[in-house]
């Protein structure tokens, strides 16, 4: 009988592809201990995504891949997670108390960045994550709306503002300080201003993600966010049409030029599947993220349908994910959250917090 060891069960286990990660558990440091005992093995697993919704059925693919051994009779599997810090561009700092941030664009208005900005922090929340979601679209806010949240947020110290609370997130927007029907008639410089306001002036708590939903385009706001903003990824949100993908082309690439990670791409509206016949029908064409995940080597992430339970239940202020979490659309959004998650896991971490602060001071 062969002689069971740490090294020959680590082995084993790089012959298990974890497919949100696309690549086995030890390459991605992600094996935390192997004991073994006889012929019974323990092993911990540590992820570095939240992962409720699969977490049972990796423990079972890493418990086949050790009890396929010759000379173990059984293994003990344990999986959990845990989300660290990312790096950022590197001129910037990441935020105090938010671990990521994850920015939700898009090349053009219309393609559905919001609606699925909000169903992926809910979805990351969903999955075991402290989340929150910040509505950048200070023309445009929606997120008011698609979390069916009223109300002003209070200031405890009338300097900063704390976050509005909703099916589980921390939330800001410029739509919680006007009127919903109230024009903002600024400019750009007052745009990026207040951008930077809502996010430094919330007192988020500690999140490990925080989703920006970024207004449509690559203008002033993008540029800010770009510039001034501690981005650890970006996820561009686009439609198979080819003028949509022109555009998500244009958000893909000014990412890339300041440095932050393309985390993949979402095709919305992938799909029409007809609610009388069942009849599927690719309206806005097929295959374009698929074919611009490939142009570009970024990872496809998910694709979507275009779906009325999608739009109604967002626009009652209930998201898809909280409003029907067993459905099959649901399932698709909390694929697309651990996706992300997981390819931001195997970026560079942050460690400035790990090290001291040092403070001079003239006694």
């Amino acid at each position: 009988m062969t002689e069971v060891t740490k090294e020959t069960v680590e082995a084993a286990l790089k012959g298990y592809t974890e497919p949100h990660l696309g690549r086995d558990l030890v390459s991605a440091n992600c094996i935390k201990g192997i004991e073994v005992e006889g012929d019974q093995v323990k092993v911990q697993v540590l992820l570095g995504f939240p992962a409720n919704g699969v977490k049972q059925a990796i423990a079972d693919a890493v418990k086949a891949q050790v009890e396929g051994m010759d000379g173990v009779s059984m293994a003990q599997v344990d999986v959990g997670w845990q989300v660290k810090a990312h790096s950022v561009q590197k001129s910037l700092k990441p935020i105090d108390s938010v671990k990521n941030i994850i920015a939700v664009a898009s090349g053009k208005g219309g393609v559905g960045k919001s609606t699925t900005a909000v169903n992926l922090a809910l979805a990351l929340a969903a999955e075991g994550a402290k989340v929150g979601i910040l509505d950048a679209d200070i023309y445009g806010p929606s997120q008011p709306r698609m979390l069916g949240v009223s109300g002003k947020p209070e200031s405890k110290d009338g300097k900063s503002l704390e976050p509005m609370t909703s099916h589980g997130l921390q939330t800001m927007s410029i739509g919680f300080l006007i009127e919903e029907e109230t024009p903002m008639i600024w400019r750009g410089p007052m745009v990026t201003q207040a951008l930077e306001q809502l996010l430094n002036d919330t007192n988020w708590s500690e999140l490990d993600y925080l989703v920006i939903d970024l207004p449509p385009g690559t203008g002033d706001t993008q540029l800010t966010l770009a510039q001034k903003v501690p981005v650890s990824g970006a996820v561009i949100v686009t439609t198979p049409q080819d003028i949509a993908l022109l555009d998500a082309r244009k958000g893909l690439k000014m990412f890339q030029k300041v440095e932050v990670p393309v985390l993949g791409i979402v095709e919305n509206m992938s799909i029409h599947i007809c609610s009388n016949c069942g009849h599927e029908e690719h309206i806005f064409g097929e295959g374009g993220g698929e074919n611009m995940s490939q142009q570009y080597g970024v990872d496809m992430l998910g694709a979507l349908p275009l779906d009325i339970q999608i739009r109604e239940e967002t626009d009652g202020g209930k998201p898809t994910v909280v409003a029907d979490p067993d459905s099959r659309i649901s399932e698709l959004y909390r694929e697309i959250a651990r996706k992300t998650a997981a390819k931001l896991s195997l970026q560079a971490k942050d460690y400035a917090a790990k090290f001291p602060r040092i403070v001079i001071q003239n006694n």
